[in-house]
């Protein structure tokens, strides 16, 4: 079943296209295009509404979101995260002068492992960054009683998880806050964009100052902040996509349902399954390749890649094999069998719709598997 169009992992998701136009014609008729513009407002109060949060802040991407976040809380010296990661997690702290820490994974989630961490922990660690890998939600409690118990600062990368729900709550408010991306290829984007959840109203005013340079006032700057705004555009495609998430992630469940049936008649595939009690996203279709399949991973990414259909090896090597982490940490001897096996096997698949067709993305990717 050849394709002459390209299948992505993050095909990106688009909203009724006429709303999305009157609401643009409407930012260009106001002429207010940016800074704390109505269409934003609204955005993070829908986004509070939904997400069951005392405050969302908006902003330009989910990389700045995680670097504000890491700045609000104050944040210094080490602080522990997964290595298997985006990696922008990562950079967020080296480029603020702090220590990436690595720390294995738990095989079940692929989430950090709580068990893992306490003999990471030295006197320069001064927080904990959990990841909800392909929304899978970490183990909260577990990594909260470890923070409380050695006073360090907790909060999540939510980058993968909007939408899902852990414990049947969703995911927003765990931790001192969590921090989204709403990047093109994401299950809910707004074309560009981010935001950081938090229940801390002191938390989310100084995220609110450092997002606008520390602007309190009209002329006034009373905070060390950044240019992280988001924009009205971005927000139109926000407010757009909201209204059409159930159809996102209804879309995503029906393929990755069918995934299964077919992928679970193939033997050396295996595909990570969710937990139907609580509610997910479906947008990450991965699969393990085991040995006894007749293609190692990259054979099999390699053979698809051929045939337009653009797999992708989330995440793979992990970030500690990746620069500069691979240079500067190469004396560290860190434990990360778990992440470097899985890394090794993992194939992440398109998922989502194809001119509007639901199953053509599963049919076209399970013909060349």
């Amino acid at each position: 079943m050849a394709t002459n169009q390209k299948l992505h992992v993050g095909y990106p998701n688009q909203g009724n296209r006429r709303i999305f136009l009157e609401q643009i014609n409407d930012v260009l008729d106001r002429n207010w295009l940016t800074n704390d513009g109505p269409l934003l407002q609204k955005f993070e109060k829908h986004l509070e509404e939904y997400l069951g949060v005392r405050n969302c802040v908006c902003v330009c991407n989910g990389t700045i979101g995680l670097e504000l976040a890491i700045r609000g809380l104050n944040l210094k010296g080490e602080v522990i995260l997964p290595s298997f990661t985006f990696i922008a997690t990562a950079h967020a702290l080296q480029w603020q002068g702090i220590k990436p820490v690595f720390c294995d994974i738990n095989p079940n989630t692929y989430c950090i492992d709580p068990k893992k961490i306490e003999p990471l922990i030295t006197e320069e660690t001064s927080g904990i960054i959990g990841v909800h890998i392909y929304g899978r939600g970490c183990e909260v409690e577990s990594l909260e009683e470890l923070s409380q118990q050695y006073n360090l600062k907790l909060f999540f990368d939510a980058a993968h998880a909007f939408g899902c729900t852990l414990n049947n709550k969703k995911i927003a408010s765990f931790g001192a806050c969590e921090v989204f991306s709403f990047h093109a290829t994401k299950v809910f984007n707004s074309i560009e964009g981010g935001a950081i959840t938090t229940n801390d109203d002191e938390l989310a005013e100084r995220l609110r100052l450092m997002r606008n340079f520390g602007f309190s006032g009209f002329e006034e700057v009373s905070y060390l902040g950044t240019n992280g705004k988001m924009n009205e555009f971005s927000a139109a495609m926000g407010l757009t996509n909201l209204n059409s998430l159930d159809a996102f992630i209804n879309i995503n469940k029906n393929n990755y349902l069918k995934y299964k049936t077919t992928i679970g008649k193939i033997r050396g595939l295996s595909l990570i399954e969710y937990d139907e009690n609580e509610h997910n996203n479906y947008h990450y279709i991965v699969v393990e390749v085991n040995k006894n399949y007749p293609l190692t991973r990259d054979q099999l990414m390699l053979k698809l890649h051929k045939n337009n259909i653009i797999a992708r090896r989330y995440f793979s090597p992990g970030c500690h094999k990746m620069e500069p982490y691979r240079t500067l940490l190469s004396s560290e001897k860190y434990d990360l069998k778990l992440t470097e096996e899985v890394s090794s096997k993992i194939l992440v698949l398109p998922t989502g719709a194809l001119d509007g067709q639901e199953g053509d993305v599963v049919d076209m990717v399970t013909s060349y598997l």
